[in-house]
């Protein structure tokens, strides 16, 4: 047909001979075209052989670039680990897909393609809402999550462009035509190079990575000494950073591992070398400190990680004891944990309560709440607990079935205190219903003996309402109650946040955007509540003798930044100033004293264990009394931290707040730093608690 259509543009002439025209040789043009037509064009052999190990190649390096983007706002040259490192796995993908029959290998090809744009999108929607990465370990808690669906939804629509530009590799796979893009069944050569090809990335990568190695904060302490998602998929990539949470959590992970040779003077072949003197503690009277003899521990130890701690924790020397010792013995307390509460939440006018609160008692005017990888859980953890959480796994629920000596709860109640928790949510979210028991509280929440209304978010006055004739009422013992708020959650609007509707009338005439003062109306029924409080224990007659301490979980993160800068009043500096925090503790009658050092939600434990003459072991907490002589350290998830002499921006490497940082001055902070994370999870991990805190 396609002949006969060609002669008809070009007929014989008249006067020729059938025979004579058809073996008449055609004209370079018209053979030309009859090829043109006849032969379908077909891409080049190297794109038909490989051309899907490098669309996963693209792939990778395309998600990991709108990741970055979107999420960092940057890409620097850090991006070539991410770009090295997507050889290896394309190449996993290439074989994974080609196994199959020619007709299965193109669905397995755009499967494989539809999972590596999810996990994209969900690791981008996660950073958006938490800011900091998804663990694996956190998807045990996906069933409770789905609470918050519309919280998910709105941080959907709100990133909508970045999550379409994820599926463009997906519809170009699926789109495109055989002929166009062929995906078949290659021969055993073909898969062979490709992996040879995979390996050699893998090998560069690895070279690339090693060649990092005297740097802080580089590629190599992060794949192999350092636990931090954050700049590790800054530096590694979104994938790699998966891989490793994958491989840690299947079969451990020791952070800064190579600090036990280098403190004990071992190495791979020689068992812990044992000090032979080891200075005792001075008395209780002069440190915060418990009689443990670590020279003993020592000397009857063989667990080398044990060992290893041993000679760590003997060798951190005890806070003293100091002015504030003791002043607030014999008080009772109520800690409130403050969801998403901050400064900006704050105000004469609208919380009175607790702008006098904030302003009268203690006032910590350089205080920080940082962020941490399972937000609300680990925001509690290291109010409650004194330590670092363990990266990739709910630190809180985890310690539930370790020895806690030193929590608040657990420290009052061998003191004979009455010990009552409560929460106005689901009480087994985050595994509340097995933790907060562990840290020495009879608790209830939503649920389980907190009778609120089932509105969302819940009520902190009603919870108050309910729940302090429990302790108030039993006036002849002392008391220490925990409270763990809700009513501040986000989304923060007027259609979907029952307390922020339900404060509207307070909030309408503030010169503010909807979302800021949806916030400020959320954080009114926690002022509403701390008044119904204070009414209710100076009707009791115990007002004078009960403490108030409000701390946040977390920043508010909940509010786009933007509403962030707007109620700040400027634009909120990101890696520092977002988690400066408002931390209340407050007495009726106190004078104001107000304090410039730095502090954070990790000091939080050891300043009202030493405030109130509570029995503690300093060397074994992370953080310190406020009120010791100890030089300040913040820490921040990033490895960021603050002291009072820099404050070391680890994103960037330098210190930001000084002209010049002191270089030697940096390694020695950054190594504290990672020793305190380091030996944080291992307490949680060896139960280390429970083998010498004296019973």
């Amino acid at each position: 047909m396609i002949k006969k259509k060609l002669l008809d543009i070009a007929p014989p002439p008249s006067n020729a001979p059938d025979s004579a025209y058809r073996h008449r040789p055609a004209s370079e043009e018209t053979e030309k075209a009859m090829r043109v037509f006849e032969t379908p064009a077909t891409p080049p052999a190297f794109l038909r052989k490989y051309g899907l190990f490098l669309f996963f190649i693209i792939t990778i390096s395309y998600f990991e670039f709108i990741y970055g983007l979107w999420t960092f706002a940057s890409v620097n040259i850090d991006f070539v680990f991410p770009i090295l490192f997507a050889i290896p796995a394309a190449a996993l993908l290439y074989v994974a897909s080609v196994l199959f029959p020619k007709n299965t290998s193109k669905i397995v090809a755009v499967f494989v393609t539809v999972v590596l744009m999810c996990m994209y999108g969900i690791q981008l929607i996660y950073f958006y809402i938490f800011r900091t990465p998804l663990s694996l370990y956190s998807l045990v808690g996906a069933k409770d999550a789905m609470q918050f669906w519309d919280v998910s939804s709105s941080a959907m629509a709100k990133n909508g462009v970045p999550l379409m530009l994820l599926c463009i590799p997906v519809i170009f796979l699926f789109l495109s035509r055989k002929k166009v893009f062929p995906i078949s069944r290659p021969r055993p050569r073909t898969v062979s190079a490709v992996m040879l090809v995979g390996l050699m990335g893998f090998v560069i990568a690895m070279l690339g990575t090693r060649a990092t190695s005297g740097q802080d904060f580089s590629q190599y302490a992060l794949y192999y000494r350092i636990a931090s998602p954050e700049l590790s998929i800054r530096k590694l990539g979104v994938l790699t950073t998966m891989r490793l949470d994958l491989k840690r959590l299947m079969f451990g992970f020791e952070e800064n591992a190579d600090a036990a040779s280098k403190r004990t003077g071992a190495d791979s072949s020689a068992s812990l070398a044992i000090p032979k003197s080891i200075p005792r503690v001075a008395p209780p009277v002069t440190y915060n400190a418990m009689d443990i003899n670590f020279e003993n521990l020592l000397a009857g130890e063989t667990d080398k990680a044990l060992l290893d701690m041993h000679a760590y924790f003997s060798s951190i020397e005890p806070t003293k004891k100091n002015k504030h010792t003791d002043i607030l013995k014999g008080k009772n307390l109520i800690f409130i944990i403050a969801e998403s509460f901050s400064p900006y939440a704050v105000s004469p006018e609208l919380t009175p309560t607790l702008y006098k609160m904030s302003t009268e008692g203690f006032v910590f005017n350089n205080f920080y709440n940082p962020i941490w990888g399972v937000s609300t859980s680990d925001g509690e953890y290291v109010s409650d607990v004194g330590l670092l959480p363990k990266s990739g796994v709910w630190s809180l629920w985890k310690s539930s079935k370790n020895s806690l000596p030193f929590t608040l709860g657990n420290q009052f109640k061998k003191l004979g205190y009455l010990t009552k928790a409560y929460h106005d949510h689901t009480y087994t979210y985050y595994g509340r219903d097995q933790s907060i028991p562990n840290l020495g509280y009879d608790y209830k929440g939503l649920g389980n003996g907190v009778r609120v209304s089932p509105t969302w978010p819940e009520s902190d006055l009603e919870m108050i309402d309910v729940t302090a004739d429990d302790y108030i009422s039993t006036t002849t013992q002392p008391f220490h109650t925990y409270y763990i708020t809700v009513s501040g959650h986000m989304n923060y609007n007027f259609y979907g946040n029952y307390i922020a509707a339900k404060n509207k009338s307070f909030v309408e005439n503030l010169p503010y955007s909807e979302t800021a003062k949806a916030y400020i109306a959320a954080n009114l029924e926690l002022e509403f509540a701390v008044k119904s409080l204070i009414d209710k224990l100076e009707a009791a007659g115990v007002l004078d003798n009960t403490v108030i301490s409000i701390v946040p979980d977390h920043y508010p993160y909940g509010l786009p930044k933007e509403a962030l800068d707007e109620l700040a009043g400027h634009e909120v500096e990101s890696n520092f100033e977002l988690y400066k925090s408002i931390f209340i503790l407050w007495k009726k009658g106190m004078d104001a004293v107000s304090v410039d050092k730095p502090a954070s939600t990790l000091d939080i434990l050891p300043t009202l264990s030493n405030l109130f003459g509570l029995e503690y072991d300093s060397r074994l907490l992370m953080g310190h009394d406020i009120f010791s002589d100890v030089p300040p350290l913040v820490i921040f998830l990033n490895r960021s931290w603050i002291t009072d002499k820099e404050m070391y921006n680890s994103t960037k490497a330098r210190a930001t707040n000084v002209a010049e940082g002191d270089a030697e001055y940096e390694k020695i902070i950054n190594e504290i730093v990672a020793d305190k994370f380091k030996y944080s999870t291992k307490i949680l991990e060896t139960n280390y608690y429970g083998k010498v805190v004296p019973k």
